[in-house]
């Protein structure tokens, strides 16, 4: 066995992402190995990051530390049942990023007795700025907590998650959440084209002030009321928009979205 080994059964988008960031962070390509059927996604792997690829499952698993379980949800539990002969010999660290899946499910179709990390990441992952909440089952201790969070921060920031029942919220504020902030985007650059900007102009201004907004909000420390407080002058144009948005109901309606994602999580989970 090899503990430190990191084998990803699965080589799509996100599983990139991830191998992409552990290797900017100093990790050896040659520790990292990844299963994929698809031939050219294998292929691209190899020549992109050097790391070592295979076609099935168990080849890519066996002797390694960690398992990093990135596959589409739907087939998951056959994914795991051809694993779970490897994982009751070797009881690796499992880490699961497929949405909707509960750890006792997954630990169920390895065999039982696993250590298993449920990690929901975002899509902006991709670009290393993530948001991943993490969940740990009652198997996994104190030194592979700390190897999960050290592999999901490769794609960004990590939260632990104290109740598995919570991780629907966590899908529902930030899995969900990218696409909040695009619905948004549109809305203002329709918004602002409707005044008489030009699309190109409606959008460039849309696109930065989101940008410098997000840096204020992550860069100043200071809670999202105060720099809105900051940035509404009395009387002023500002305040007549967050009027006009308070007056519209906007808080109830993002409160009314997320719960409407967190149910729709809970169904499609089993909860």
């Amino acid at each position: 066995m090899t503990p430190h080994a990191i084998a990803f059964i699965g080589g799509g988008n996100m599983a990139r992402s991830l191998i992409g960031g552990l290797i900017r962070t100093g990790r050896a390509p040659e520790s990292l190995r990844v299963a994929e059927p698809v031939a050219a996604l294998r292929e691209a792997l190899a020549a992109d990051f050097g790391v070592r690829v295979r076609e099935a499952g168990p080849e890519a698993a066996d002797g390694a530390g960690t398992w990093v379980l990135a596959v589409k949800p739907q087939v998951m539990r056959e994914v795991c049942e051809g694993l779970a002969t490897l994982a009751q010999i070797h009881r690796p660290l499992v880490v699961s990023i497929a949405a909707g899946i509960p750890t006792a499910r997954i630990d169920q179709w390895l065999g039982g007795g696993q250590a298993v990390v449920r990690a929901m990441p975002n899509t902006p992952a991709l670009l290393g700025a993530g948001a991943t909440g993490l969940f740990a089952n009652a198997a996994v201790g104190g030194g592979q907590r700390e190897e999960a969070e050290t592999l999901m921060q490769a794609a960004g920031l990590t939260a632990w998650i104290p109740d598995e029942a919570l991780m629907d919220a966590v899908t529902a504020v930030s899995g969900s959440g990218p696409a909040y902030v695009f619905l948004l985007a549109e809305a203002m650059q329709a918004a602002g084209e409707a005044q008489g900007l030009a699309p190109d102009t409606a959008r460039t201004l849309v696109l930065q002030t989101l940008l410098g907004a997000a840096r204020m909000l992550s860069e100043s420390g200071e809670p999202a009321a105060v720099l809105r407080q900051r940035v509404t002058s009395p009387g002023g144009t500002t305040q007549a928009a967050i009027e006009s948005f308070e007056a519209n109901g906007f808080r109830d309606l993002v409160s009314q979205a997320i719960a409407a994602a967190t149910r729709r999580g809970r169904e499609l989970s089993g909860g």
